[in-house]
């Protein structure tokens, strides 16, 4: 018998808890799938609306079809896929360099870096404005990329996860010639993979539902992110054009996060793991 098994009252509050999440989740996905006709008489037509009886693809037809989201929905995909990649290179780095390197100052500069866990993003807004206004920087995509690269949480978590690797396996590849470079690559990344995932995860989330940075920094509207496109055209339409569009801009912008997540659970969950197991 498993004793790490859990309790099955523990199953049953785990499971019920996921089915009141997903309840708003399902109405959603429901009523972007229903005619806008019928929503503006009744948003309960079949079992409180989860059934989406008519289907329809309507809403998601005039959603990309209105504006540029098909450009804001790729903007959000390169803004969001190359802080990910940033993030992982200089968080792993960092992280390696924290946990297993002896260096002059680690012991100040560790802190430092974790003291940007308290420092609220809003309150580096001006500076980071007015920085990137000086560089003549704004409307661009590197700009709404940049200023997410530099992510604490990142170096926190991979500097941890390098601490509780045992010493024997970089003293066993030193004995074989092998550097820092060499060691990082071929052994250290290797089994960091489960962590950078999470990373991965983590951030891809945090960067493709960041609004207020491209709201500030993008003005022309070839260069919004879809939180910032979609926000725009309800503001205009929703109320007129109908509740089933709404809530279709609200599937379509979560759509590749779910997609993500589905595809890398496993990972997530064995970082997660990973981390708590110690």
């Amino acid at each position: 018998m498993n004793q790490r098994a859990l309790p099955r009252w523990v199953f049953i509050v785990v499971t019920a808890a996921a089915v009141v999440w997903l309840i708003p989740v399902v109405w959603m996905l429901s009523l972007s799938l229903q005619p806008n006709e019928l929503l503006s008489r009744t948003t309960a037509n079949t079992f409180l609306g989860l059934v989406p009886v008519p289907f329809t693809l309507d809403n998601f037809r005039a959603i990309l079809s209105i504006g540029d989201t098909p450009r804001w929905f790729m903007n959000s995909m390169l803004v969001a896929g190359t802080s990910t990649l940033l993030v992982l290179a200089t968080s792993t780095l960092a992280g390696y360099a924290f946990a297993r390197i002896r260096f002059t100052g680690r012991s100040i500069v560790y802190p430092l870096v974790l003291a940007g866990l308290m420092v609220p993003e809003q309150v580096v807004f001006i500076p980071l404005y007015v920085m990137f206004a000086d560089w003549n920087a704004h409307n661009s995509l590197p700009t709404l990329a940049l200023p997410r690269v530099a992510l604490p949480i990142g170096v926190f978590l991979m500097t941890q996860f390098f601490k509780d690797i045992p010493d024997s396996l970089e003293e066993a590849a030193r004995l074989e010639g092998c550097g820092h470079a060499r060691i990082f690559w071929s052994i250290m990344l290797p089994l960091a993979t489960p962590m950078m995932m999470t990373l991965a995860i983590i951030t891809f989330l945090y960067s493709w539902n960041d609004y207020l940075w491209p709201l500030v920094s993008a003005q022309r509207t070839d260069f919004f992110t879809i939180t910032v496109g979609l926000a725009k055209i309800q503001g205009n339409f929703a109320q007129s054009q109908g509740l089933g569009q709404l809530m279709a801009s609200g599937v379509l912008a979560s759509l590749p996060v779910i997609i993500l997540f589905l595809m890398f659970q496993k990972y997530i969950l064995r970082g997660i793991a990973l981390s708590t197991d110690k």
